[in-house]
């Protein structure tokens, strides 16, 4: 197609296109021009979506002001008030425009703090859409994430979606999406890539199959992906639990760098960003913004707060929010356990023959003992698997070491349950809050070895005479599906399943307070971050009780022995202080990683290290007295400390705003208006008699069949949920935020063997409703526009104006009355307007609308006058985006002059060659495109 009828593409427009008529609505860059996604509107093809490439396909644009207008005699007007709706709502946000449009209409509370972290991903400071969330455990950073995604899709920005986590959170994730915000992701594990190949040409890539999609970071780190990856465009990224991809050289790093230059918007998110390497924290501002880290290794700190958001638990816009819904930590249970004579019998011998001091221990290495004395403050079965082990590498010749060992063995073996002072401690703990058969209560008990887990869940079925499905292990060595199968059961009140015994597998990303408000450590990690991150699998927002942490310390007879109960009672002292006062913990050592807290606790153990010296004090840190904070801790901080900024000044000049509402206050009365329209007036029917049979219940749930066109595009939602609640055959919608709030606790709870809420909450990026619209507007003919009466003094043309960029990305839309070619309004509110001229929710059609024979020359005089009319406002969005491309363009600039003399290393090449791919983007960004696009014609009574 020639130059000229590419530039003027744009959503909203009809082409022709393989003797088919079709509406874009989404364009794209291409390697080699324009991907348009469309929508079928001649016979045919209607209401089928299509994708053409402008390289391929001889495409014909239609001009949009030649129309042909067609008096709507449909009840109420619905047919015209569904058309201008599905066009405001089809017609994308602008592309800067801060105010959020759909945020606050989701299934989640609009908590004003997570509403700032989704203004701050989508800044117009920043070239795309680009943001670290590293708020605290609990803060809700999946709903944040889910937010920002919702604003990207209303903006266009969000038809390809890549979201990687962890895999025992894929699940979970997944439902937030889903039950949330209506984002549908398609679950894909090694085996599900494999067979999408499978039904695909050799040639075709799998990652372009399905449009949404979650996977694991172990399954896609592969790098017999790689090369797929890197030549699929997304639109965005999402990487959850960044920090497990930043250190420069693993597979996970290779991952997230082959992922950022691919995706128009980029999220990441962990509560520990900083994992004591600051080498590895600046690898995940470059992967945001490659000019964030000078050419000299430093940070750009402006860049750094442009790019980073960090809140926790107490910062003042979070405490002023939560209340009730995330009910205050309680004071903690460290409960002290003296030692039997058994178990004071092996503390002797480790004491004794492994670190006695000023001798050499029978191993010769000296950190061995300390993985004896570890297991041994796990559990006797831990303390067995770690002797037997060292037993089997050593060999069977008779040394020192395999007397040492045999000896302790016999000892440890002695340590029966019965004999297990802490084990029976751990018992009776349970007893007292209520485990028992037949109570609701549940715990979550933490040990870091597996044989410990093992060994208590077999002894506490038998000690609490619980059934066996009462009591599971859940461990990193298990399949993916049966750790999300456990966190689900845990969850849910038809499960019998209540001590969930879990190593730190569940310590990161797991939400586990829906039914339980009781974490125990079993054992005590030597570290303040593993620590914190159990206690926030509990403690986090929607925690309606106060959660209780409790530890178990044991304590032998020699009390400055191998126990040193006072450290660790010290230690998980600091932690609880320091979430009170800083709603984080992983400053207070500095180490920012779990393995070198362990190694300085150990220090501190051992008598090398002071306690103080090693754990700062949190009220120091407070007060600004605490030494030792390095520079990126001084940075996190800075931005923690930083107060919640607003950029109105910064705001584009635009004609409109974020719309309060549309034509419809409900979401449910838009569905049955495009029902009613589509299925001509029968909906209710069965689908025999022509309907869905729709049926509106009086506790604001809806039900339809759906029919084969609307079952096609189910089949893109989580498999799951189409599975349990057997979608395919009946679509059932909460159409309140109230029952789909009940309806989502009730699943969240499990109360008939699914956490799929049984009725999905009808919100205003729902699948079903963009089909029904669709539907109702298909009858409409392609060069089609509705007349209508209202209360204006002249027929009157509303249009929609919109610029656009090279991309095919909206810049500025504005709706525009014109009723002459010299008399036009920009307005500042179009749906107020319609309400104002008898088109809202109360319009009435007398049956008297007829189509003037001037349409033609009203029309022409309209858009001529509406030119004029948004032409200041057309330069002034015009301008504003190209400033925004300046300041990128200057800030690379920056960093180039200060690359010179620096020597070259193979990561400034690669920031430079990023660099080079980024400025390419900016004349993608440049407007260059206005379309004005008559909808309707109101004429006077």
């Amino acid at each position: 197609m020639s130059t000229e009828t590419v530039a003027n593409l744009a959503p909203g427009l009809t082409i022709e296109a393989r003797d088919e008529a079709w509406l874009i609505t989404h364009v794209a860059r291409s390697t080699d021009g324009y991907r348009l996604k469309v929508r079928g509107l001649s016979d045919y093809v209607r209401d089928q979506p299509a994708t053409f490439y402008t390289a391929l396909d001889e495409i014909t644009v239609l001009d949009p002001a030649d129309v042909e207008v067609v008096a709507d005699d449909s009840p109420a007007y619905r047919r015209t008030r569904l058309w201008l709706e599905t066009a405001m709502r089809q017609t994308p946000v602008p592309l800067y425009q801060e105010e959020l449009s759909v945020s606050e209409q989701m299934l989640a509370d609009p908590l004003n703090y997570q509403l700032t972290a989704v203004k701050k991903a989508l800044s117009p400071e920043n070239l795309r859409p680009r943001v670290l969330i590293a708020d605290a455990v609990g803060l809700g950073k999946t709903l944040e994430m889910g937010m920002i995604l919702a604003e990207l899709i209303r903006r266009g920005r969000g038809e390809r979606i890549l979201v990687v986590t962890p895999r025992h959170i894929m699940e979970q994730f997944q439902q937030e999406m889903w039950t949330r915000f209506a984002i549908p992701l398609v679950r894909l594990d090694s085996t599900g890539i494999q067979q999408v190949r499978q039904k695909l040409p050799a040639s075709r890539n799998p990652f372009t199959y399905f449009p949404r999609v979650i996977v694991s970071m172990d399954t896609l780190k592969s790098p017999k992906y790689r090369a797929q990856l890197e030549k699929v465009r997304w639109d965005a990224v999402i990487i959850d639990e960044v920090h497990n991809a930043t250190n420069v050289g693993t597979q996970n790093n290779e991952l997230a760098r082959t992922l950022a230059p691919t995706t128009e918007a980029l999220i990441l998110a962990s509560a520990t960003p900083h994992n004591g390497n600051s080498d590895s924290f600046k690898e995940i501002l470059r992967l945001l913004d490659p000019t964030s880290v000078r050419p000299d290794g430093t940070i750009d700190e402006e860049a750094a707060k442009r790019l980073i958001i960090r809140r926790h638990r107490n910062s003042d816009e979070v405490a002023s929010f939560v209340g009730e819904k995330w009910a205050q930590r309680a004071e903690p249970r460290n409960i002290p356990v003296d030692a039997s004579d058994k178990e004071d019998a092996v503390a002797r011998e480790l004491n004794d023959t492994w670190r006695a001091q000023g001798k050499a221990n029978p191993a010769g290495d000296p950190l061995f003992p300390w993985t004896l004395i570890k297991a041994f403050l796990s559990s006797p079965a831990a303390l067995g698997e770690s002797v037997a082990g060292r037993l089997k590498r050593i060999g069977t010749a008779d040394t020192a070491e395999r007397r040492a060992l045999e000896r302790l063995a016999d000892l440890n073996e002695q340590i029966t349950p019965y004999h297990s002072n802490k084990y029976n401690a751990l018992v009776n703990y349970l007893t007292e809050i209520g485990v028992k058969k037949g109570s609701p209560t549940r715990v979550v008990v933490f040990s870091e070895r597996v044989a410990t887990l093992h060994w208590l869940r077999e002894n506490l079925i038998k000690n609490l005479k619980l059934p066996a499905a009462a009591v599971e292990v859940m461990h990193g060595g298990l399949p993916d599906e049966k750790q999300m199968q456990l966190v689900d059961d845990f969850k849910r009140t038809d499960s019998p399943l209540r001590i969930l015994v879990t190593g730190d597998v569940a310590s990161e990303g797991v939400n586990l307070h829906t039914l339980c408000h009781h974490l125990v450590h079993y054992d005590i990690p030597w570290s303040l971050i593993r620590i914190q991150q159990r206690n926030g699998r509990i403690d986090r927002y929607g925690q309606r009780n106060n959660p209780q942490i409790t530890t178990l310390l044991l304590e032998p007879s020699d009390s400055e022995g191998i126990g040193e109960i006072k450290v660790l009672t010290r230690l998980m002292e600091r932690e609880y202080e320091a979430n009170k006062l800083l709603g984080d913990a992983s400053s207070l050592m500095g180490k920012h990683s779990a393995a070198l807290e362990e190694d300085a606790i150990r220090d501190v153990l051992r008598g090398a290290r002071d306690f103080e010296d090693t754990v700062a004090d949190p009220q120091n840190l407070v007060d600004g007295t605490a030494d030792g904070l390095d520079e990126i801790d001084s940075l996190l901080a800075m931005i923690s400390a930083a107060k919640a900024e607003t950029t109105q000044d910064q705001q584009q000049p635009s004609a409109v705003t974020a719309a309060s509402g549309g034509l419809y206050s409900k979401e449910i009365d838009y569905l049955t208006d495009a029902l009613s329209e589509g299925f001509h007036s029968v909906a209710e029917s069965s689908p025999s008699r022509g309907g869905v049979g729709l049926t509106l219940h009086n506790n604001d749930i809806a039900e339809l069949i759906p029919p084969v066109d609307l079952q096609a595009r189910l089949k893109f939602l989580p498999q799951d949920y189409l599975a349990d609640r057997k979608v395919l055959e009946k679509v059932t919608l909460a159409t309140s935020f109230a029952r789909g709030q009940e309806r989502l606790d009730a699943a969240r709870t499990g109360g008939d063997g699914s956490t799929w809420p049984t009725a999905h909450f009808l919100g205003p990026l729902h699948p079903v409703t963009e089909w029904a619209s669709d539907r109702a507007l298909s009858t409409m003919s392609r060069r089609e526009i509705p007349a209508a009466t209202g209360d204006v003094p002249a027929p009157t043309v509303l249009i929609l104006a919109t610029l656009s960029n090279r991309r095919g990305q909206v810049v500025s839309r504005a709706f525009v009355t014109a009723s002459s070619r010299f008399e036009a309004e920009v307005l500042d509110d179009p749906v107020r307007w319609l309400h104002q001229v008898g088109l809202g929710e109360k319009a009435v059609n007398m049956g008297a609308t007829e189509t003037p024979a001037y349409s033609d020359e009203l029309i022409s005089d309209a858009l001529a006058a509406a030119h004029g009319a948004t032409r200041p406002m057309m330069m002034a969005a015009a301008s504003h985006a190209e400033n925004r491309i300046t300041d990128w363009r200057e800030r690379a600039e920056q960093w180039d002059a200060g690359s010179q003399g620096v020597l070259s290393t193979n990561q400034l090449t690669r920031t430079k060659k990023l660099l080079d791919e980024q400025r390419n983007l900016t004349y993608s960004l440049e407007p260059d495109r206005e379309l004005l696009r008559p909808l309707a014609i109101i004429l006077p009574h």
